[in-house]
């Protein structure tokens, strides 16, 4: 698996075409324009509209889109615009839990991210993580907790939390697909509670965090970046290997076999190498 880096994805309102320049200055891997919950109803065809101008006038900024999700009355005419943009390079399908508008995403031809953002999503990850198309899943859990009645900021959510990413990771390790982004840190003042918050997910298995600041980015792709000593030890592991044939040997006084190597290839990934 070739692994597209996204170690951040940034929110950027759809109905501010003004801060769409600024996010893609931000340095994020990813900016998304949200057409979804960031934008009220009466404001959804300006929405896609500011969209259209924006891809007209630069086209060379590349962007994903969250859409608005199947049950609603917007979910075919943001699709349909999508489809028709050359410079939204994939699309991001928020309260995925039927398979069949996951299919009709997927149908578009572009890369598709499905958000996990209920119980029956969760139920119904494996049908979703295989739909073609998709590369990567993410979740909301702030959407879940409201449907759970969790209590935010709590240990019993740091719990639930902590479970639901088990599971998304779950599907996307068992479907082959691109490392997981982990859902956003709600509180976009707190850089040390994200630094945090975004080490859990990234020694879980994380590639990366869904962003809703700019200033958060800086602090997530410090934290996704690999440390020059794990570059060196993973180059080596991979350069012995691939000069030797050996798929199991001593480096460094650490047993090396085909899973260890495979983990260095994805450090080296993280990296950029």
């Amino acid at each position: 698996m070739q692994e597209t880096l996204m170690r951040s994805a940034l929110f950027v309102p759809g109905n501010r075409p003004e801060r769409f320049s600024k996010a893609i200055a931000s340095g994020a891997d990813a900016v998304i324009v949200d057409l979804e919950d960031s934008v009220a109803p009466d404001a959804k065809e300006a929405a896609r509209e500011a969209l259209a101008r924006h891809a007209q006038q630069s086209p060379q900024d590349h962007v994903w889109v969250r859409i608005n999700d199947g049950t609603t009355p917007w979910f075919e005419d943001d699709l349909a615009l999508c489809r028709s943009l050359p410079s939204v390079v994939g699309i991001m399908l928020p309260k995925a839990q039927a398979a069949d508008h996951v299919y009709q995403v997927s149908g578009a031809g572009k890369p598709l991210i499905p958000v996990i953002e209920s119980a029956q999503g969760l139920r119904m990850l494996d049908k979703i993580a295989e739909a073609n198309g998709v590369v990567r899943l993410t979740f909301g859990i702030l959407d879940l907790m409201v449907e759970f009645g969790t209590r935010p900021q709590t240990e019993g959510a740091g719990k639930i939390l902590d479970q639901v990413r088990f599971q998304v990771l779950q599907a996307s390790r068992m479907h082959g697909l691109d490392d997981p982004i982990d859902t956003v840190f709600a509180d976009f003042s707190n850089l040390d509670g994200l630094q945090q918050s975004a080490t859990l997910a990234r020694d879980m298995g994380y590639g990366g965090q869904l962003c809703i600041h700019p200033k958060q980015v800086a602090v997530v792709h410090q934290v996704y970046q690999p440390l020059p000593e794990e570059l060196d030890w993973a180059r080596r592991v991979v350069d012995h290997a691939e000069k030797t044939g050996e798929y199991a040997f001593r480096l460094d006084g650490r047993m090396v076999d085909l899973p260890v190597i495979e983990g260095a290839r994805r450090i080296l990934q993280r990296g950029g190498l």
